[in-house]
């Protein structure tokens, strides 16, 4: 086994895990609301004018509960959806933009992803919530191994910190990581704010 193998196949063995402790996680609503709640308290998000959130998909660190507070907020909110492996940033001014997509996913509505002034621009992006399905204490990430955060999270601004919600379960002693791979600046959890390499580490 070539050592790209090995990492592909140690990253898929975290990938599995991790999604078997997220899924047996109790009291996910709780829970996320503890993270959200550290999350509002971060400097960066304090700061930040445009904040990019994302709606939480099956079993993830939930966040629809906390997206109205953000939209009634001050700061411009933004989510992100995909189009053919791609994603596409929308300024959510309302839950009632949002509808079921193809995967039952709360997807902003077909009819107004092209309308010009829901658009947003990446790098009008001042913090990036990122969500994912592993994580390790230097801010090591994995996702779904589709690669549409990395895409997003390269063209970000060098200034714009990303940080990432997850519950503890999905804390791990090390995720192999690539040279293309990018880590995050902080890991906030139920029970902790964890200071990552972010990508200037």
């Amino acid at each position: 086994m070539s050592p790209t193998e090995d990492l592909a196949a140690r990253k898929t063995e975290i990938r599995k895990a991790a999604h078997a402790a997220r899924k047996a996680q109790e009291d996910k609503d709780t829970i996320s609301r503890q993270i959200t709640d550290r999350i509002l308290q971060l400097p960066e998000y304090r700061q930040a004018k445009c904040v990019m959130w994302y709606v939480d998909v099956r079993d993830e660190a939930r966040t629809r509960h906390a997206l109205p507070d953000a939209i009634a907020s001050d700061k411009k909110t933004v989510i992100p959806f995909c189009v053919d492996g791609e994603l596409e940033l929308f300024h959510l001014e309302s839950m009632e933009e949002l509808e079921l997509g193809m995967y039952k996913i709360l997807e902003p509505a077909e009819s107004l992803r092209h309308v010009a002034e829901k658009r947003v621009d990446v790098s009008e992006l001042d913090l990036i919530l990122v969500p994912g399905v592993g994580f390790d204490d230097r801010g090591g990430r994995t996702g779904h191994g589709k690669g549409y955060y990395d895409k997003l999270l390269e063209n970000a601004r060098a200034d714009t910190p990303l940080v990432a919600l997850a519950f503890e379960c999905q804390m791990f002693d090390e995720i192999p990581m690539q040279d293309h791979d990018i880590y995050m600046d902080k890991v906030i959890t139920e029970d902790r704010v964890i200071e990552g390499r972010g990508r200037n580490g």
